[in-house]
């Protein structure tokens, strides 16, 4: 049984956002060899802040956190400065499920997931809002609310917030629009322990315009109204392979997909969006994420400089 204290939550943004010309922005960076390397991959690609995976995403349980893999973790953190760091959970969690076994299986990882965050200090969870089978909207968003109010009642004394991120409607998935996501939230009725993660292409492939400025404020207004963009904790920057309302979610290079440079100028220049944590999760290839950090830099342009406040 582990003796080590639960660190601090926190979303402050650290001295390596302050580095970056105050932009908080960053990649999913691997945890192989322990979730401690993820900074030094980090740090090697230019991330200010930084997303991961807290266990092997492919299986439903992790191995356990010892003491000293939460230990090296802080000193890495303590290092490098890149802060937050933060969680996508196992793609295989399906809180939404039409299968009752399946739901068990996905409420008890998530709840060892957010134990995970807690010991290690991290502010958010991101997690697939899932996929309702044959079910209608309504009975997929009932599901997920009941799973996700057990979850919360095993884990009182957790501070790490779950984050419902968009999706592109592919399929039977929920959460393809505001209004699917503004439902959620008030199904939870959870105030401090859900929040949202926007995710660039998924909106996109939704059908929300993000190139040129009537279509961006549109957009922008609806997360606005339907959410708030208080609630908006991170977003994901990825480009897209297919087109505006394909319904499909394949991310692309940012700046080689539909949704291009204009895109991505008008997410990285909006001062509403400034100070969210952004990550990409584009294709990983030899340096494919300094590139994509780097155009994203020059996309922000000089709105950035002078810090974070």
């Amino acid at each position: 049984m582990s003796h080590t204290p639960n660190r601090v939550v926190t979303d402050e943004l650290g001295p390596a956002v302050v580095a970056n010309g105050g932009l908080p922005l960053g990649s999913h960076m691997s945890i192989a060899g322990g979730a401690a390397k993820a900074f030094g991959r980090g740090e090697e690609a230019g991330c200010a802040v930084m997303q991961i995976f807290v266990k092997n995403n492919s299986r439903w349980r992790g191995a356990p956190l010892r003491d000293e893999d939460v230990e090296e973790f802080w000193a890495e953190r303590e290092r490098t400065g890149i802060w937050p760091a933060f969680a996508h959970n196992t793609y295989l969690v399906n809180l939404a499920s039409g299968d009752p076994a399946i739901r068990e299986r996905s409420i008890a990882c998530t709840i060892e997931e957010l134990m995970r965050c807690q010991r290690l200090g991290l502010p958010w969870l991101v997690i697939h809002p899932g996929a309702r089978g044959r079910a209608g909207i309504e009975t997929g968003i009932a599901r997920l609310s009941s799973c996700l109010l057990r979850v919360f009642d095993k884990t009182p004394d957790v501070d790490t917030m779950i984050l419902l991120e968009t999706t592109a409607g592919q399929g039977t998935g929920i959460g393809r629009n505001p209004e699917e996501l503004a439902m959620m939230l008030e199904a939870v009725d959870a105030p401090g322990r859900v929040g949202v993660c926007l995710d660039s292409c998924h909106i996109f492939a939704a059908g929300y315009e993000l190139r040129d400025s009537e279509g961006y404020e549109e957009t922008i207004l609806a997360f606005e109204t339907s959410v708030g963009l208080e609630l908006i904790k991170a977003i994901h920057l990825n480009d897209s392979m297919k087109p505006l309302g394909s319904l499909r979610d394949r991310h692309a290079h940012i700046g080689e997909g539909e949704i291009g440079d204009a895109g991505f100028r008008n997410l990285m220049t909006d001062p509403r969006l400034h100070l969210i944590p952004k990550v990409i999760e584009t294709p990983k290839a030899f340096d494919a994420d300094v590139r994509n950090l780097a155009r994203l830099r020059r996309l922000a342009g000089g709105s950035w400089h002078g810090g974070t406040n």
